[in-house]
């Protein structure tokens, strides 16, 4: 018996050289990092450096310490199940093993900028303007009103 050789390779069009990629593999059990909730656990979604909204899960649990800390609380999904949770979201992506995360936000300055923008920091002026305007519509209304 004589071994058998490979045939040539003679392809019938280009496009059967480059072939599609193929669909991704099932990831497996997931740790998906989640925030306490007045009903439970919730999942946390993340954006991608786009801006766009992704779901986010972890091969290990070392791997979403290294990213997210060691504090941070998660569940284990699978990759389906994940997916499922997100798509009525509107949450279509999914990133699993990210290799950095954002530094958090520091809320006490956060708080800061939005008080000291807020509506509710009033102007004596534009409160007296929006007096007159109020005053001025409601007079509006009462001459509609008798004719």
């Amino acid at each position: 018996m004589s071994p058998v050789e490979p045939a040539e390779k003679t392809p019938a069009d280009p496009a059967a050289e480059d072939p599609e990629p193929a669909e991704p593999v099932p990831a497996g059990l997931l740790f998906v990092p989640v925030r306490p909730g007045p009903a439970g656990c919730t999942a946390r979604f993340f954006r991608t450096p786009l801006g766009g909204r992704t779901a986010v899960g972890f091969t290990s649990a070392a791997r979403l310490a290294a990213t997210l800390g060691a504090g941070q609380a998660s569940i284990r999904l699978s990759e389906p199940a994940l997916r499922a949770l997100a798509a009525p979201l509107g949450v279509t992506a999914l990133t699993v093993d990210p290799q950095f995360s954002a530094p958090a936000t520091d809320r006490t300055a956060a708080a800061e900028r939005e008080r000291a923008n807020s509506w509710r920091r009033r102007h004596p002026q534009h409160v007296g303007a929006l007096r007159v305007t109020g005053a001025a519509a409601v007079v509006a209304c009462l001459n509609l009103l008798i004719g």
